[in-house]
């Protein structure tokens, strides 16, 4: 499993790096549509809305998408999207604490679905705004969410006992956090480094966030763990209540797209946000 996790996540590099250093921003663009319009269909799937509906939803978001993305050239809508989406995972992740798989269990269908059409289509809007800001602005930010993912991953395999979750991902333990925050925490360090001592696009999330705030940006870094920690503990509570393992085959050793990006579902727009406020 774990070998053909490592081809895929290789093999979704090597499509992703090209479009995310190619000067013109439109075959990120392009790449991220694609990937919000798969991502809205299996967030579909999971709620078990017929198959046409859900192609006929992942078409409408990525029209969405495209559609606001015209209008905000326009108006300044990305300081008050962000906000608003922030405050909203941050209200769904609360309740996730209170009420465990009920929240999700008790939400009407329409506001799941809701709430899908607008977290992907924040998230396709924050990925083209940051790409514009600069690509190592835009790296850093994936980067945290991927390193976090993955120091969790392995200090929760070597020494998970204490379980963060247990109704929601029995897998994921308060030790997986630890290893996370260390693993951002060297991130950041280093990528401060890096900016430093190298000539950039753009500085980074790290950067921008410590001469904004100096040592308390360690706070803001941590913010952003947390969203995406919860953001794949939140979709871990749709999968659970659907009674469905992965939201899709698309991706062998990952499950679907969904699986990939629900830590950046609520990260992407926080780090907007807390730089834009």
């Amino acid at each position: 499993m774990l070998k053909q996790r490592v081809i895929t996540a290789l093999l979704l590099v090597a499509v992703l790096l090209p479009a995310l250093f190619h000067p013109n921003p439109i075959w990120l663009a392009l790449l991220a549509l694609i990937m919000v319009g798969v991502a809205f269909w299996e967030w579909c799937t999971i709620m078990g809305v017929s198959a046409w509906l859900a192609r006929v939803g992942a078409v409408g978001v990525c029209a969405l998408s495209v559609l606001l993305h015209f209008a905000s050239e326009s108006f300044e809508v990305m300081p008050w999207m962000t906000a608003a989406i922030s405050l909203g995972w941050l209200a769904l992740f609360v309740g996730m604490g209170r009420l465990g798989l009920e929240l999700w269990q008790k939400m009407p269908m329409s506001l799941r679905w809701l709430w899908g059409v607008l977290a992907l289509v924040a998230t396709w809007l924050t990925i083209v705004h940051a790409k514009v800001i600069g690509v190592n602005f835009l790296l850093s930010i994936f980067c945290l969410v991927w390193v976090a993912d993955i120091g969790a991953y392995f200090a929760g395999r070597a020494f998970g006992r204490r379980k963060l979750a247990a109704t929601i991902s029995p897998g994921k333990s308060w030790e997986g956090v630890a290893g996370a925050v260390m693993a951002v925490l060297l991130l950041g360090g280093l990528w401060r480094l890096l900016d430093q001592h190298m000539a950039m696009d753009a500085p980074s999330f790290f950067t921008q966030t410590w001469l904004r705030w100096g040592g308390w940006s360690v706070g803001v870094w941590m913010l952003m763990l947390a969203y995406s920690v919860m953001g794949d503990l939140f979709e871990s509570m749709m999968k659970r209540v659907a009674g469905v393992k992965d939201s899709s085959g698309l991706l062998p050793g990952h499950g679907g797209v969904l699986d990939r990006v629900d830590a950046l579902l609520p990260s992407l727009p926080l780090a907007l946000f807390v730089l834009t406020r």
